[in-house]
């Protein structure tokens, strides 16, 4: 018979049987919050990271394009037209990206289009948000002849491409910024509509909405304080993707000459104003496209993380 290990003996390191045993971190420890859980599922995901990075810094830029723009970006300068990027001859770091036709410092331009650009996407999201949300809200509310009337509206919208119904739009109002932000808020419109409604579809017959009903409440206050704030993770993300959307199709109308008009520095204004310098002059077109590309990106990107971390079906 082996004989059984001394309770006095010395620990023996490395000694599998008398070493003691680690407390578990799981025992007892507090559950992550859903702030927490949330940030952990949406850095798991490095693109949406990078997408929100850039973000950050295009906002930065746009907050303070005043104090980090180098110089007018409205005021030409005739003497200084079409100067190439300062790393090829006869460029300066005085304008390290070059100016435009009219000698307009293009690196202060893109810096002010940054602010308009966000501006553009916070109106055209926050308009076709809350007139989407509502009618969401309603249709899937109230069904019945209400609910079809509105999604036969919406897929009359949804029938029409979205750019020729917002040239329509701006056509009929007249070309000009706050006109192209009313009709891409027209056009974003279905999207966020169709999206409500299906959220509301999916709760209205829960056992909290019933039980609010039971207990007296009005239909204002299940609509809009009961079921309302259960559906709000797919307008977050459907939000997010319309900034991009939105950015996109103010762009297109203002490259259409329909949008922002000269001389104010719209991304898409300045590249529909540098297209008959593209082989002359390639810095005119490239930075302000390059602009509307990454933050387009960045945005898509910000879109899918938020999409993976706050659906649990899609959670790793």
């Amino acid at each position: 018979m082996s004989a059984s290990p001394d309770p006095n003996a010395p620990l023996i390191a490395g000694d599998p049987v008398m070493a003691p045993l680690a407390p578990s971190p799981a025992i007892g420890a507090k559950p992550p919050g859903p702030f927490l859980e949330f940030w952990r599922s949406f850095s798991a995901n490095k693109g949406a990271l990078a997408g929100l990075v850039v973000i950050i810094l295009v906002a930065l830029v746009a907050i303070f394009a005043d104090v980090l723009a180098p110089h007018s970006p409205i005021d030409p300068d005739a003497a200084l037209a079409l100067k190439p990027p300062f790393w090829q001859d006869g460029g300066t770091l005085a304008f390290p990206l070059g100016t435009d036709d009219i000698g307009r410092d293009i690196l202060s331009r893109l810096i002010h289009g940054a602010r308009l650009s966000l501006l553009i996407g916070v109106i055209v999201v926050t308009l076709s948000l809350a007139m989407g949300l509502v009618l969401g809200l309603i249709a899937g509310f109230f069904g019945g002849v209400v609910d079809v009337a509105i999604m036969r509206l919406l897929d009359i919208m949804l029938a029409l491409p979205s750019l020729l119904l917002a040239i329509v739009i701006v056509a009929i109002l007249g070309p000009g910024l706050l006109n192209a932000m009313i009709a891409v808020s027209i056009v974003t419109l279905p999207h966020y509509s169709r999206l409500m409604r299906a959220a509301v579809l999916s709760q209205i017959r829960r056992p909290y909405v019933t039980a609010s009903r039971v207990a007296g409440a009005g239909t204002l206050r299940l609509m809009f304080a009961t079921i309302l704030p259960n559906c709000v993770a797919p307008l977050i993300v459907q939000a997010t993707l319309g900034f991009s959307s939105a950015i996109l199709d103010a762009a297109a109308l203002g490259f259409l000459g329909l949008g922002a008009q000269p001389p104010t520095p719209e991304w898409g204004t300045m590249l529909a104003s540098s297209l008959q310098f593209l082989q002359r002059a390639w810095w005119v077109v490239t930075f302000p496209g390059l602009a509307i590309l990454i933050t387009v990106l960045a945005f898509n990107l910000l879109g899918d993380g938020l999409r993976d971390a706050l659906d649990p079906k899609l959670k790793r």
